[in-house]
Order: C-alpha cells, then sequence, then structure tokens
C-alpha cells in the first residue's frame, strides 16, 4: 500500500512539473520575438521605442545603464528562480520513485543542467565580443538572445555575430534564432 501512496504521489509531482513546464512553453511561445529575418529589418533594428517604467515614468539617460544592467539581473534571477523549483520537484519526485522514474528524473535534471550551460556559454561569448550584457533564453525548438542595445543600437553585422555565436555553440539553426534589441 506505502508503494502505490508513493508512486501516486511522484506521479502527481512529475504531471505538475510537466504542466507547469508545458504551460510555460505555450506562454513563451506566445511572447517569441519576431523572426530573424525580421530582426535584420533596418527599420525595426534602429526602432525609436522608449522603455516605459512601471511608474509611469520613461527611461532617461541617467539612469539608463542602471535600468538595463536591472533588467538583465532580474532575467538570470528568474530564470534560476525557475530552474532552482524545478530541480527542487524532480528531487522531490525521485525522492518517492522508482528506479524508472529515478532514471526518467536524472534525464531531465541533466537536461536542464545543459541548457543551463549553454546559455552561459553564449551569453559569455557574447559579452566577451564587446556587448555590455546578453540573456540567452533557450526552448525546445527556439532560442532568443536579449542583447543590451549598443550605442546606435544593433546593426546587420551584431546580429551576423550574435547568430554566428549560437551557431557555434547550440544545435539550432538560423530560423529558430531570435536576436533581440534591449534599449
Amino acid at each position: 500500500m506505502k508503494i502505490w501512496k508513493k508512486n501516486l504521489v511522484a506521479v502527481a509531482v512529475l504531471v505538475t512539473v510537466c504542466g507547469g513546464i508545458y504551460a510555460n512553453w505555450v506562454y513563451s511561445g506566445e511572447q517569441a520575438a519576431a523572426d530573424l529575418t525580421d530582426t535584420l529589418n533596418e527599420d525595426k533594428i534602429l526602432s525609436s521605442d522608449s522603455l516605459v517604467m512601471a511608474d509611469g515614468s520613461s527611461l532617461d539617460s541617467d539612469n539608463e545603464v542602471n535600468t538595463m544592467t536591472d533588467y538583465f539581473a532580474a532575467v538570470r534571477l528568474s530564470r534560476q528562480e525557475a530552474r532552482d523549483s524545478a530541480v527542487t520537484l524532480l528531487q522531490e519526485a525521485m525522492a518517492y520513485s522508482d528506479e524508472a522514474d529515478i532514471t526518467a528524473s536524472n534525464a531531465q535534471l541533466e537536461q536542464i543542467v545543459e541548457v543551463a550551460l549553454c546559455e552561459a556559454q553564449i551569453e559569455s561569448l557574447v559579452i566577451a565580443k564587446g556587448y555590455a550584457d546578453c540573456v540567452a533564453y533557450i526552448s525546445d525548438d527556439a532560442i532568443s538572445i536579449a542583447v543590451a542595445a549598443p550605442e546606435g543600437g544593433l546593426q546587420q553585422a551584431d546580429v551576423a555575430v550574435i547568430t554566428d555565436i549560437v551557431l557555434t555553440q547550440s544545435q539550432y539553426t538560423m530560423d529558430q534564432i531570435y536576436v533581440v534589441e534591449v534599449l
């Protein structure tokens, strides 16, 4: 009877985790950046949109660097918290699982680590190329790179450099790579 209860708890936790991952995937699919060919469009690269803060004030030049740094820090923190939560749920599921479930959970944990390492490598290489900051978002079917806009905005050459980094560090193709400029 105890084994049956443990298996039921493990299945419930795994279904909840998978449901959360699926909901995140669906939501992030709706929020996906423009296609790379659209990103290369000069009108979209040199957009004159301004950032409006939650309190209604707009971004001024004195706070631009701090706000951009805060954005990247907040995104990294949010991403790490989501990963930590998923890892905790998987570890709890493994505690109440049999050998087959533990193997599946280990595979999921390895996938989370692999994605985190790939994102970190891409971010480090983009920053090494001279960009102020960036964040990589990897999903099953696409990768988005949010890059701090250099002075004068992202140019086609900048997008090409970033795309080349992603192509060499991952298995994604050109049509799966989205470069987003953070103003």
